[in-house]
C-alpha cells in the first residue's frame, strides 16, 4: 500500500495545530509545557512568550509560581541546551540525553580540557552543588584552589555538563532577575534522577506534539543518535512520506489539519522550538531560513510566524513610559497581514509591557 503523502504546508498545519499555534486553547501552563517535552529556555523568561502564544489569559504568575515551588526547572537537556521542563520529565530526559550534552561539551573545551582529570572534576562538581547553589564564577574559584594547574573555566564548564543541574531562582521568575546559578538537578528537586527512563515514551510525546516526523528529525530534536531502531519497534504508528520521499512517523491519533486552514499571525520567543525541532525545517523556514536571533533575557524580542511560516522579526524596545514593537518582516507584507501584525503585537505589548502605553512599528524588506 502506498503511503499517503504530505507536502510542507499539510506538515506546517499539522505542526501549527499540535503546537497550539492555530488556536489558543485553556490548557494550564504546567500542561502545557509537559504536551512540548520541554520549551527551550537559554533566555530566561522567553518561556512566559511562548505560553502566552498558546494559551488564551495566560497569567505569568502561573509560570512564575511553577518555577518558584520548584515543579518545573530550567536544566541542560535536549540538544545540550537549556530547556524549561517539569520536575519529573527533567529527571527522566536528563539521563536520556546525557551522552548529547557531555560530548559537546567536551567538543567545545577540548583543548581546554587537556590533562584534567574530569572524573575529579565532576565529583568535586557534585559536591559544591549539592552543599549549596554557586555560579560558575564560584566554581571557578574553589576548584581553581585544588587544581591550579588545569584551566578553571573549562573546570566550571565541565561541572555544568557533566553533573545533573538546574539553574535555580529567582533566574527564570518574571519580574526578577539574577545570575546563571547551579544546584544539582537531585538536590533542587529533593529526589534521585530516573534509573530508568524510557526513550520509546519519549519519542512518542514528540511525534505526538511535533509530527509526523522523520527519524533524522527525532534525532535533530533530541540531539541523539541512532534512534531509528527504537522508532521502528514503537507498535501503533502510522506513516507517510514527505515531498523528498522520507518516511514520516506519527502516533495514531496524531492531529491532521486540512492544509487551507487559516493560520494567524504569531509571535515566538528566542529559539522556540517549532523552529528547531526538525532535520528538515522547510515546513516552517522558507528557502532554508536559519534563526538567528541571540538569546537574550527574554520577553524583549523573537521571530513571527506569518501564514504558519517564519517571514519576521520583532524587538521591544521601552523608551520612558512607552513600549515600542518593531516588527520587521522578510518580504513585502500585505494589508491584512499589516492589520493582524499590529492588533496582535498590541495585546504581546500588554502581556511583556503592562501598563505601557503601546506603539507597533511595522516594516518589511519590500523591493526598491
Amino acid at each position: 500500500m502506498t503511503a499517503t503523502v504530505l507536502g510542507r504546508r499539510a506538515l506546517n498545519r499539522a505542526l501549527l495545530g499540535r503546537q497550539h499555534l492555530l488556536a489558543r486553547t485553556r490548557m494550564s501552563a504546567e500542561a502545557m509545557i509537559g504536551h512540548l517535552v520541554g520549551m527551550q529556555a537559554q533566555a530566561p523568561l522567553a518561556a512566559y512568550v511562548g505560553l502566552w502564544t498558546r494559551i488564551g489569559e495566560f497569567d505569568p504568575a502561573e509560570l512564575a509560581a511553577l518555577t518558584t515551588e520548584r515543579k518545573v526547572v530550567r536544566a541542560t537537556l535536549m540538544r545540550g541546551t537549556v530547556h524549561l521542563a517539569g520536575a519529573d520529565d527533567a529527571l527522566s530526559l536528563r539521563p536520556l540525553v546525557d551522552h548529547a550534552v557531555t560530548s559537546g561539551f567536551k567538543g567545545s573545551f577540548a583543548r581546554q580540557l587537556a590533562g584534567v582529570d574530569l572524573g575529579l572534576v565532576a565529583k568535586a562538581g557534585q559536591e559544591l552543588l549539592t552543599e549549596r547553589p554557586r555560579t560558575r564564577k564560584e566554581l571557578q574559584k574553589l576548584l581553581g584552589a585544588r587544581w591550579p594547574e588545569w584551566d578553571t573555566s573549562a573546570m566550571a564548564y565541565a561541572v555544568s555538563a557533566l553533573v545533573p543541574n538546574v539553574q535555580v531562582t529567582p533566574r527564570g521568575v518574571w519580574g526578577s532577575t539574577g545570575p546563571a546559578t547551579l544546584a544539582t538537578m537531585e538536590a533542587w528537586l529533593g529526589r534521585p534522577i530516573d534509573p530508568s527512563p524510557s526513550i520509546d515514551s519519549v519519542v512518542l510525546r514528540y511525534l505526538a506534539a511535533f509530527g509526523p516526523a522523520s527519524v533524522a528529525d527525532v534525532q535533530a530534536w533530541s540531539g541523539l543518535t541512532r534512534l531509528r531502531e527504537v522508532v521502528e519497534r514503537l507498535d501503533g504508528l502510522r506513516t507517510f512520506r514527505g515531498e523528498s520521499g522520507a518516511v514520516l512517523y506519527d502516533v495514531e491519533d496524531g492531529l491532521l489539519v486540512d492544509e487551507d486552514t487559516p493560520a494567524p499571525v504569531r509571535f515566538l520567543p528566542e529559539y522556540d522550538n517549532v523552529l528547531l525541532s526538525h532535520a528538515d525545517r522547510s515546513r516552517v523556514l522558507p528557502n532554508g531560513r536559519r534563526v538567528p536571533l541571540p538569546p537574550g533575557n527574554g520577553a524583549s524580542m523573537g521571530t513571527v510566524l506569518l501564514d504558519g511560516r517564519y517571514d519576521a522579526d520583532w524587538r521591544v524596545r521601552r523608551n520612558g513610559d512607552e513600549a515600542v514593537l518593531a516588527v520587521t518582516g522578510y518580504r513585502r507584507l500585505s494589508g491584512a497581514e499589516r492589520t493582524e501584525l499590529a492588533e496582535e503585537g498590541t495585546k504581546l505589548l500588554g502581556f511583556v509591557a503592562p501598563g505601557m502605553s503601546a506603539d507597533v512599528r511595522i516594516a518589511d524588506n519590500a523591493p526598491a
